[in-house]
C-alpha cells in the first residue's frame, strides 16, 4: 500500500491524501487550499495525480479545506463514488455551490480591477453547474455502517465531533493475504461541544493518518466559556459600534447562534439585533435542524421538545445581496456574523471593509485562521491590510476566543492518541504548520514504540 500526500501537508489547507491498494486508487478528501492568492490559485487548479484515475473518493467532513476541490476533480475525470456520511452530503450540497458563487463574484470584482490596470481576465476554477454536478456522485453511509468501497477494502465512519456529519475515516484492508487498519482522523474536535457528541475512540488501528493543527497549543480556553463571550460583547457593545465576527458558515456559526440564544434569553447581554449574514450560514442552519443523529444528549432533547435551538426574536437572517448592504446604514450597535472564518471570500470581506477602520467597532475571531489569509493579518493585528485590492488601516478594536475552535489543542491530540487502541506502528502528520506538526511528532514519539512522522507534501510512502 501506497500513500501520497497531495494537500495538507506542512500546511493546514487544501486536504488530499491518496491510497494505492490492490490496484485501486482512493482519496481521502478533496479541498481547496487557502493561502496567498496566487499559490492558491496553482494548487487548486493542478492535481498531482490524474483524477480519471482515481476509483473513489472519501470524504470526511464538509469543510471547504477538506472538500472544496471535488467539482474542479469531477470535471476533469473523476467518474467514481464520493462517500460521506448523509449530513456531509447535505451540507456539501450547498457549500459546493456557494463556493462556486463566491469564486464567480470574486473574479467578477477582480477581473474589473485587472481590466483597468490591462491585465488578462481569470477564470473560476469551477462553476455553479460543475458543483451541482459533483453531488451526483455522493453515496451516503451513516456512522458504524461498514460497507465495501474498493478490491479489499471496507469503509466505516465513526463520529469526529468536528462539525455536524464529520467523520473519521476507517479502512480495513486486505493485502497479499495479510489484514490492517488505516485510520484517518480527518478533523478532531474536542469534545464537550455545545452541539455535537465526543469524537469515537477508534480500535486496532495499525496506520494513522492523524492532523495535527493545534499540536503545539494550548487552546487559552474550555468549550463552552460562554461568560467570557458575554463579557467580550458587554464591552464591544459599550463603544455604541458594531461587533463583526468572521465565522464558518458551518458549525461555528450555529454554535455561535445557539449560545447567543442563550445569553439574551437570560439576559446576560442586552437584546441588540443579531444578523446571520450569509445565505450559506443560513441555509446550513436549516440542515442543522434535520441532522438530530449528530447532536450531543442536550441538543438532541432540545430539538425533540419542539423548540428551535437556532431562533429567536432578536436574529435575523440576512440572504438577499440588497438586506446586506442595507447593514452598513445600521448605525445602532449590533452584532453581525458573516462567512468566511478566514476572511478570504464573501460577504465578511465588504463588512470588513466598511467598518475595519471605525474605533467603535470590534472584530472578534472565534476560530483558526491559516498563515497569510486576511483573517490572519487582523488576528496578528497588521497596521494595514489588504482587502478586495484595496489597504486598509486596522483601527477597530480585534479580539480572539478560541473556546469556539472545533480543533483539538496539544493535550487533547494527544488524549485522543492515547485512547485510540492498537499498535499505530506509522503515524503521518498532518493538516499542520510544520511547527505544530514537529512538535507533537516528538511528544508522540517520546512515549510511543511505533513510528511517528510529519508527512511530507507530494512525498509517497509505502507500508
Amino acid at each position: 500500500m501506497k500513500i501520497t500526500f497531495c494537500g495538507a501537508a506542512q500546511t493546514t489547507t487544501g486536504s488530499q491524501h491518496l491510497i494505492e491498494v490492490n490496484g485501486s486508487r482512493i482519496l481521502l478528501d478533496c479541498g481547496l487550499y487557502q493561502g496567498r492568492r496566487d499559490d492558491s490559485k496553482d494548487r487548486n487548479r493542478s492535481f498531482f495525480f490524474d483524477p480519471a484515475s482515481v476509483d473513489a473518493v472519501v470524504l470526511s467532513h464538509a469543510h471547504i479545506d477538506h472538500s472544496g476541490n471535488l467539482p474542479n476533480l469531477t470535471s476533469n475525470g473523476f467518474t467514481g463514488n464520493i462517500y460521506s456520511t448523509f449530513a456531509t452530503r447535505d451540507l456539501c450540497q450547498i457549500m459546493l455551490t456557494d463556493s462556486a458563487r463566491i469564486q464567480g463574484q470574486d473574479t467578477k470584482w477582480l477581473n474589473k480591477r485587472r481590466a483597468k490596470r490591462g491585465e488578462p481576465e481569470i477564470e473560476p476554477i469551477y462553476t455553479e453547474k460543475q458543483a451541482e454536478e459533483c453531488i451526483r456522485q455522493f453515496v451516503n453511509i451513516g456512522y458504524d455502517r461498514a460497507i465495501p468501497i474498493a478490491n479489499g477494502v471496507t469503509l466505516t465512519f465513526i463520529d469526529a465531533g468536528h462539525i455536524l456529519g464529520s467523520a473519521q475515516v476507517i479502512l480495513d484492508i486486505e493485502e497479499d493475504g495479510k489484514k490492517k487498519r488505516l485510520l484517518f482522523s480527518g478533523d478532531v474536535g474536542r469534545g464537550n461541544n455545545e452541539l455535537l457528541r465526543d469524537p469515537v475512540d477508534a480500535t486496532d488501528v495499525d496506520y494513522l493518518i492523524m492532523e495535527s493543527t493545534y499540536g503545539n497549543r494550548e487552546h487559552e480556553l474550555p468549550t463552552q466559556a460562554n461568560h467570557l463571550l458575554r463579557d467580550i460583547l458587554l464591552e464591544a457593545l459599550k463603544k455604541k459600534g458594531k461587533v463583526i465576527i468572521p465565522a464558518f458558515a458551518v458549525e461555528r456559526t450555529q454554535q455561535l447562534i445557539y449560545v447567543l440564544h442563550e445569553l439574551t434569553e437570560s439576559g446576560e447581554i442586552p437584546e441588540v439585533p443579531i444578523f446571520v449574514d450569509s445565505p450559506l450560514a443560513v441555509n446550513a442552519t436549516e440542515i442543522f435542524r434535520i441532522h438530530p443523529e449528530c447532536f450531543n444528549e442536550e441538543v438532541y432533547d432540545f430539538l425533540f421538545d419542539k423548540r428551535n435551538p437556532f431562533g429567536f426574536e432578536s436574529l435575523s437572517m440576512v440572504r438577499k445581496v440588497t438586506e446586506s448592504k442595507k447593514l452598513n446604514e445600521v448605525h445602532e450597535p449590533c452584532i453581525i456574523i458573516s462567512a468566511s472564518g478566514m476572511c478570504e471570500a464573501g460577504r465578511i470581506l465588504h463588512h470588513l471593509r466598511n467598518n475595519i477602520e471605525d474605533k467603535r467597532n470590534t472584530i472578534l475571531f472565534v476560530g483558526y485562521c491559516a498563515q497569510n489569509t486576511l483573517g490572519w493579518k487582523i488576528r496578528n493585528k497588521w497596521e494595514r491590510v489588504p482587502i478586495l485590492g484595496d489597504d486598509f488601516k486596522v483601527l477597530a478594536d480585534v479580539e480572539i476566543l478560541d473556546s469556539f475552535s472545533g480543533h483539538a489543542d496539544k493535550s487533547e491530540l494527544i488524549d485522543y492518541f492515547n485512547r485510540m487502541g492498537g499498535t499505530k506502528e506509522r503515524v503521518f502528520l498532518v493538516h499542520g504548520e510544520p511547527a505544530q506538526s514537529e512538535v507533537l511528532r516528538d511528544t508522540l514519539q517520546a512515549d510511543h514504540d511505533g513510528k511517528v512522522e510529519v508527512a511530507v507534501w507530494r512525498s509517497t510512502v509505502e507500508i
